[in-house]
């Protein structure tokens, strides 16, 4: 009898180890968000001077999504609708001035979801917007009981530097120019990316969910001066979308939003090409965070078994369509970077991704969903877009959807399909855009008659409903 038990314990025995060997470990998440960037990259050709090596070697290595969209143009409704997987039109957040826990007292956020199915959960910078969430976290930097996810960082003694202030509509950290400090003097994304490499470096028992928040370049666009070197002001170039006459074919409705008193205000002083120098030793010093994030994974034990997924919640004008900052419909403040690297033998895709660039529209809403299915975790019924995973296998596979941006009223939005661009407008006002020919959305095709069809396919995919805005 004895021997019976012995032999039996030895089979289970066997049998759980086996079962053990064959069942994948949990993938470990790198979750990296830089703020308002647009597509001023080297992998997506916005602006020639734009140096983004980091980037853009991230992208050789995984899957770029050229076409990809944010739910939002705006840092608040973006980000809620990435981190809760919900989109504005039926969350009813929409816009910045709302409070995400007021209008979602109960929502479950990535990091705690995360948490709950056994992942050690942190992050450090800006991530949501001004705030931190601090239950949602295991672990945070600076202190998520603070409630502010901004660590020092070093700014003029005198502000305005470069900007005069227009009056109170103008927003304080609408200024830029370089400092006279190194990297560390300087803070800010550097301790970030300081905080975040140490949590790369050190062993984890659990598999781990790590967000990354850079703030650059969101304004005000103050680096340390060798990152404004590559870029002196006799050399900047404009915006490749900028034309003067652009707003000319637009319905009311849009000649509306294109101007706004930033852009005037920033002409007036003479200051335009100095903005987007700027903007654009703020995208090189992000990008220098970047390389360092990913060297330390490079270099870490964690290399072959973590996920890296890079975006940024929504683009820039630099005075395309007559405007300054985000908050539109158009193109270049909808699309945005869109990256994901995953290794072999991930859970949820064994095969990894390889090297490609899709162009199929997809939205950042399916940001929370794709990870959960490649992390082998249960879908949530609260999401609204589709996983991704099918174009992570193929990036020309057969994908029925479209990418829905959100403007703060509700019933104005804009659809990115494959080809074509819907601006609609909640008083009916309409602009439609043949992106393939018009990558810059400079004719208005809305009254074409010969892409009437084109405009009914693209209204037939509006929501049905729209969330009051609470």
């Amino acid at each position: 009898m004895l021997r019976c038990l012995l032999s039996l314990f030895t089979v289970v025995c066997l049998v759980g180890s086996t079962a053990a060997a064959q069942s994948p470990k949990r993938p470990n998440v790198l979750f990296i968000a830089m703020d308002d960037l647009n597509d001023w990259t080297g992998c997506l050709g916005g602006h020639p001077q734009a140096r983004t090596p980091n980037l853009d070697r991230l992208a050789a290595s995984g899957m770029l999504f050229s076409n990809a969209h944010c739910a939002a143009p705006a840092c608040n409704p973006s980000r809620t609708a990435i981190f809760t997987g919900q989109a504005p039109h039926r969350s009813g957040l929409y816009d910045n001035r709302q409070d995400m826990r007021t209008v979602l007292p109960d929502a479950e956020i990535m990091p705690k979801v995360f948490s709950r199915h056994g992942y050690h959960s942190a992050g450090s910078g800006k991530l949501l917007h001004y705030f931190i969430d601090a239950p949602s976290w295991d672990d945070y930097f600076p202190e998520a009981a603070k409630e502010n996810p901004f660590p020092r960082t070093l700014y003029p003694e005198q502000r305005p530097l470069s900007l005069p202030r227009g009056g109170e509509w103008q927003y304080i950290e609408t200024d830029w120019g370089p400092l006279n400090a190194t990297d560390a003097e300087y803070g800010g994304d550097h301790l970030v990316a300081e905080w975040i490499a140490g949590q790369l470096a050190r062993p984890h028992e659990q598999p781990f969910f790590l967000a990354c928040g850079l703030y650059r370049p969101h304004e005000p666009w103050f680096v340390p001066q060798q990152y404004f070197e590559p870029f002196p002001l006799e050399s900047i170039e404009l915006p490749p979308g900028y034309k003067a006459d652009d707003l000319d074919d637009l319905p009311p409705e849009g000649q509306r939003r294109g101007p706004n008193r930033y852009f005037a205000h920033i002409q007036k002083h003479g200051q335009w090409k100095q903005g987007i120098q700027g903007y654009l030793a703020s995208i090189y010093f992000a990008d220098t965070m970047l390389g360092k994030v990913l060297d330390a994974l490079d270099n870490s034990p964690h290399a072959g078994n973590t996920i890296v997924v890079l975006w940024s919640d929504h683009g820039w004008h630099l005075g395309e369509k007559q405007h300054w900052q985000k908050f539109t419909g158009w193109r270049v403040c909808t699309r945005v970077p869109l990256i994901i690297r995953v290794p072999p033998g991930t859970t949820g895709l064994m095969a990894g991704t390889s090297p490609a660039n899709c162009s199929q529209p997809v939205s950042l809403l399916s940001l929370f969903p794709t990870l959960l299915e490649l992390c082998g975790l249960p879908a949530e019924s609260s999401h609204d877009g589709p996983s991704l995973l099918p174009l992570l296998r193929d990036p020309q596979a057969q994908w029925p959807h479209h990418a829905l941006t959100s403007l703060a009223d509700p019933g104005s939005y804009s659809i990115s399909g494959d080809r074509w661009r819907l601006i609609h407008y909640n008083n009916g006002d309409e602009e439609l855009y043949d992106i393939e020919t018009d990558p810059h959305e400079w004719t208005n095709r809305a009254t074409d008659p010969a892409a009437a069809n084109m405009l009914n396919d693209l209204r037939a995919l509006a929501p049905q409903t729209f969330a009051t805005k609470r």
